[in-house]
């Protein structure tokens, strides 16, 4: 990999691949809903104008509430993301074709039958041609809106350039979030610009036709490179170095027990109810939960077993039972370490503020400045337990994963929620305060698969068993750390940590 760039060039290509794609078969679609629309309405004025407050209202729904809204509906990946962007570019679009048509002067429209034209001919004879720079215009637009707006798709697991954004500020690894950004930035100045050339160009039909192809042969691609015949096993994480490590633990022992197994690995997929649903709607097979995870927001617990302190052994065997009666699926022997919750605070904190246990934040909660993530706030194992145990913070701020550490060390935050495993803590001699109020259950780590997957892979439950009791807290530690901090990549860590353990044989693969 060249000196220059934060991640191998394989893998910028296949992410600006991937950003490209997902743009061109959204605009395509607008293009195909919103001047059909527009040709339709182009003399139906009241229609028109309630056509254009629909696409209004759409525009003003936030991207992220928008998709949230979508997944119930048809899942996570790719279809979500391609039906919001679509949506969005329809104002542009249809706006500029309709104004484009309704404007052309009336008796350019009635001579058409002096030359003896039917309506279609007219239309695309003399209508469209003139509407065509105003419409390219709106294309225009909305080739911007789309690509810019295409970023939030790795946030569900379909790719694209925001998933350098998301792995670089999770990393804070400045090189690789400005290299998404930027790639993003070019993408949209070369397809606005190519438009650009379109609207000038005096042959503009034949070309937009060929351009049209062209969206239509890249959108389709991915369609004639599968073969349906090869059976994949697909392993997802969630979002992180540890997540992206395990995954290809899994991938590399699958794959020496079965020299012929075909594993397709979808790192960074998204947050947890992403890889859930995607685990349920058959579009992963496989991904590592963690048995307090399953308890606190997979499962419904008896209200029999609400509120009791479980062990780690009870925690892994109420969340497996429930899984299987509730679900359907079939969670594995977990791994040795606790990647738990914790809170931590500078040394120098603790140190002036005599702070060693979580309930010593008593004491300062009305000076001390609080920076949670929005699921810790709302979960009883975080902010909420809290507050069960009268801890309750007068300046609380809500921030994502990965910004949390850099906010803490520039001074805007005092206290953060952590996890145990996580190489920032070692990075950065963080205070850990020990939980003597029981608020944390017990977080180990397990693969999670459909139950029938499981039946009909007894040799992969049987390889991936082989990492049950293993991996330390201080291992998975290190681990993180030469991921996150040391810039290795996670398939390096995770092979170098199989072979000294004698999992796989040391040529790897």
């Amino acid at each position: 990999m060249p000196d220059f760039l934060p991640v191998p060039p394989a893998e910028l290509w296949q992410a600006t691949l991937e950003h490209l794609r997902l743009s061109l078969i959204a605009l395509l679609c607008a293009v195909a809903l919103a001047v059909p629309l527009a040709v339709w309405l182009a003399d139906k004025r009241r229609w028109a104008e309630g056509v254009l407050q629909v696409t209004n209202i759409l525009q003003t729904i936030p991207s992220l509430a928008l998709l949230g809204l979508l997944i119930p509906f048809v899942g996570i990946g790719s279809p979500p993301v391609l039906i919001a962007l679509t949506l969005y570019a329809l104002l542009p679009i249809f706006q500029n074709t309709y104004l484009g048509l309704s404007q052309i002067d009336p008796a350019i429209k009635e001579a058409h039958t002096a030359f003896g034209l039917s309506r279609w001919q007219a239309l695309w004879r003399i209508e469209l041609p003139m509407a065509l720079p105003a419409m390219i215009s709106g294309i225009r637009t909305a080739s911007v809106l789309i690509i810019g707006t295409a970023t939030l798709a790795a946030l569900i697991g379909a790719g694209g350039l925001g998933n350098l954004i998301l792995l670089g500020i999770d990393r804070n690894n400045m090189a690789m979030t400005f290299t998404g950004a930027l790639l993003s930035a070019l993408l949209a100045v070369l397809v606005s610009g190519g438009i650009g050339i379109l609207q000038k160009s005096k042959h503009k039909m034949p070309i937009t036709a060929a351009l049209l192809a062209i969206l239509i042969g890249i959108g389709l691609a991915p369609i004639f490179q599968t073969n349906p015949s090869a059976q994949k096993i697909t392993i997802a994480g969630k979002l992180g170095s540890e997540p992206d490590i395990l995954i290809n633990m899994y991938k590399q022992l699958i794959e020496e027990n079965n020299p012929r197994a075909q594993v397709a690995l979808k790192p960074n997929f998204g947050k947890t109810s992403f890889l859930f649903n995607a685990l349920n709607s058959g579009e992963i097979d496989i991904y590592p939960e963690f048995t307090g995870t399953v308890l606190e927001s997979l499962v419904k617990v008896p209200a029999a077993q609400q509120n009791r302190r479980l062990s780690p052994e009870q925690t892994y065997q109420t969340a497996k039972d429930l899984l299987t009666r509730q679900h359907r699926l079939t969670f594995l022997p977990p791994m040795a370490y606790q990647n738990t919750y914790a809170l931590a605070v500078s040394q120098d904190y603790a140190a002036a503020h005599n702070l060693h246990k979580i309930s010593d934040l008593k004491r300062v909660q009305n000076q001390i400045r609080a920076g949670f993530t929005l699921e810790f706030t709302d979960r009883a194992d975080g902010y909420k337990g809290l507050q069960q145990h009268g801890i309750q913070f007068n300046h609380l701020s809500t921030l994502e994963p990965a910004l949390r550490y850099t906010a803490l060390l520039n001074g805007k935050i005092d206290l953060v929620e952590a996890y145990s495993t996580d190489s920032d803590l070692k990075q950065y001699r963080l205070a850990v305060l020990s939980d003597d109020i029981a608020l944390f259950p017990s977080y180990q780590g397990a693969p999670l698969m459909k139950t029938e997957f499981a039946e009909q892979h007894p040799d992969v439950v049987n390889t991936l068993n082989k990492l049950a009791g293993k991996i330390s807290e201080a291992e998975m530690t290190e681990m993180n750390y030469r991921v996150k901090v040391g810039g290795e990549k996670p398939a390096d860590v995770a092979r170098d940590y199989l072979q000294k353990n004698g999992l796989i044989n040391d040529k790897g693969k």
